[in-house]
């Protein structure tokens, strides 16, 4: 059942997250699966180190406060792909 909560909250905030982030991000389905569960791990790690001043490797749970840390760690994730990613021409 663990898994199955992985996938909704997957799929919610990575479908929130590509829906506030401007531009346009690839990928189908999956690729929004994928992108809310790193988010629920950036998310809710960022959240334990603000919290505590410690990383610790932690996701969010399937809960409102969860899918919103979520969102924002997948907005996070986002942001460092592409900015990773990116051409710039020097």
């Amino acid at each position: 059942m663990n898994i199955l909560a992985w996938i909704v909250l997957g799929l919610i905030a990575g479908a929130i997250a590509k829906a506030i982030y401007p531009g346009h991000q690839g990928g189908g389905i999956l690729g929004t699966i994928l992108l809310g569960i790193i988010g629920a791990f950036v998310g809710g790690s960022l959240g334990v180190f603000f919290n505590t001043g410690t990383f610790a490797l932690t996701a969010s749970t399937l809960s409102i406060a969860g899918i919103a840390v979520a969102v924002l760690g997948a907005i996070v994730a986002v942001f460092l792909w592409n900015a990773l990613t990116s051409r710039s021409a020097l």
